[in-house]
């Protein structure tokens, strides 16, 4: 496999018309909503009861239902199930009557509206509704089709950085050679680690993490290799080291960067001769593990400062893998976003919020310092204290709202939907980095680390206005 990004992800139907499905009895109610949400660009299809509304759903698919509440025969409440069962991703706002709301709540409805409804909260609600429905799907495609491809475990990324990494890892994980994961804090080079270790012959045998930050020096050793009984005063037993318990598998030694220069010369020695010793023994134990390590530390300036062996340096970088900070892959923070937001609700019993247009305008205007680390515990807040079904600005950690910028990414549009929000951040982008590259778009291709076809495809896309280069 070459080691170019010639996977593509899974399209987006962002920009496709969505597709409604009305179920209510009422031809006034009917007519109304459909003349409205046909205005609105809306592939609207009707259904006067739940009898043909089931039909229709056996044979049809669709965006979001609107399902009244009090419908001939059985209710909305009792149709509910049943709707669910067919489509269990499907969105549904309940059309109800004042004084039901806990019914429809207790039913387990997206929303609902009461009549009579105000049109802007109406539109609002179902483009809100829309937006999860089509981000929470493209996330489960996109898992879905690097597990086929990859093998990658809850790695998300669609941007061409990520795209270029996934086809190397892919290329390198079968081989036996050491691997070094360079990367700011919070990237996530351990799962980048453990799937080159699911990728390998190895899958089998265990895959064993290491934090060599977090374990005091005159412990380390003895976590790694082992002791004898009596090595030191509180070896009352013998104990395996961890380079034992990983033969056969792939040890991942993450933070090596602040490993002590004597420990550095110890593991040297096991990638040489595949050789050690417990502590406090005599005899020479072999192991076969490759070795995976990572570090957000510069290890060349580490060596030039005399804090890092040269000669262990060369050992790690036999194939250099470097993580993309998320500020540098932007178009994945949505994608991110929802897998957080989906992850977090199950495990706190409730259903996945949506972002609101605003708060996501917030996370694609923030910097990122720690990264997808920083990202997710953002949207384990937002899960935690969301009293509703959206995540506004004002449940962000207020290091994300807080900040000021230059410029803002998006002028304010109330009436945007998520996915009109994502490309007019794109958009944004791509012309805030070509006017500061002097609409130089070779160096803004580098910049993006895209090929300059790519770039000249999405500035096509987005109508991005460009302009003469001022200087070469």
């Amino acid at each position: 496999m070459s080691a170019t990004a010639t996977f593509a992800p899974p399209a987006s139907d962002s920009t496709s018309i969505a597709r409604l499905l009305i179920i209510d009895d009422e031809p006034s109610i009917r007519e109304s909503l459909d003349t409205l949400l046909t205005l609105e660009g809306f592939d609207v299809t009707l259904a006067p009861d739940g009898v043909q509304g089931l039909e229709i759903l056996a044979h049809d698919e669709f965006d979001l239902l609107l399902l009244d509440l009090a419908l001939p025969g059985e209710s909305g409440i009792d149709l509910l199930p049943r709707i669910t069962a067919m489509h269990p991703n499907l969105p549904v706002i309940m059309i109800t009557a004042f004084g039901t709301v806990g019914n429809v709540v207790r039913a387990g409805a997206e929303n609902f509206i009461q009549k009579p409804w105000d049109n802007e909260k109406l539109l609002a609600d179902i483009r809100s509704a829309i937006a999860r429905h089509r981000a929470e799907a493209e996330v489960i495609q996109l898992k879905r089709v690097l597990k086929q491809r990859y093998n990658f475990e809850n790695i998300i990324g669609k941007s061409e950085p990520m795209l270029r990494l996934f086809d190397t890892v892919a290329q390198v994980a079968p081989s036996r050679s050491t691997v070094l994961i360079q990367g700011e804090s919070g990237t996530g080079k351990e799962l980048i680690a453990k799937a080159i270790h699911q990728n390998s012959p190895r899958r089998d045998k265990a895959f064993i993490p290491v934090n060599t930050g977090a374990i005091p020096s005159d412990l380390l050793e003895s976590s790694l290799f082992g002791h004898v009984k009596g090595a030191f005063t509180s070896a009352i037993n013998a104990k395996k080291g961890l380079f034992e318990v990983a033969n056969g598998g792939t040890l991942f030694l993450d933070e090596i960067g602040t490993m002590s220069i004597d420990m550095q010369a110890k593991i040297l020695r096991v990638l040489q001769d595949k050789r050690f010793m417990h502590l406090g023994g005599t005899q020479e134990i072999q192991v076969d593990v490759r070795i995976v390590a990572a570090t957000n530390v510069n290890l060349q300036q580490a060596v030039k400062d005399g804090r890092f062996r040269e000669d262990l340096f060369y050992r790690l970088n036999v194939i250099s893998l470097e993580l993309p900070p998320l500020r540098q892959r932007r178009e994945d923070v949505p994608l991110l976003a929802q897998h957080f937001l989906r992850f977090y609700a199950t495990e706190n019993g409730t259903e996945a919020p949506s972002l609101s247009p605003e708060a996501l305008r917030i996370l694609m205007d923030y910097e990122w310092p720690g990264n997808v680390r920083e990202l997710e515990n953002a949207m384990e807040r937002g899960v935690v204290l969301a009293t509703t079904r959206t995540i506004t600005p004002d449940l962000l950690p207020s290091q994300l709202t807080g900040t000021t910028y230059s410029a803002s990414v998006l002028d304010h549009r109330p009436d945007a939907s998520l996915f009109d929000v994502m490309e007019e951040i794109e958009r944004r982008i791509i012309a805030d980095r070509l006017e500061r590259c002097h609409w130089n778009q070779t160096e803004a291709a580098e910049y993006f680390k895209i090929p300059l076809s790519t770039l000249n495809q999405k500035i096509k896309r987005l109508s991005v206005e460009v302009k003469k280069r001022t200087r070469d």
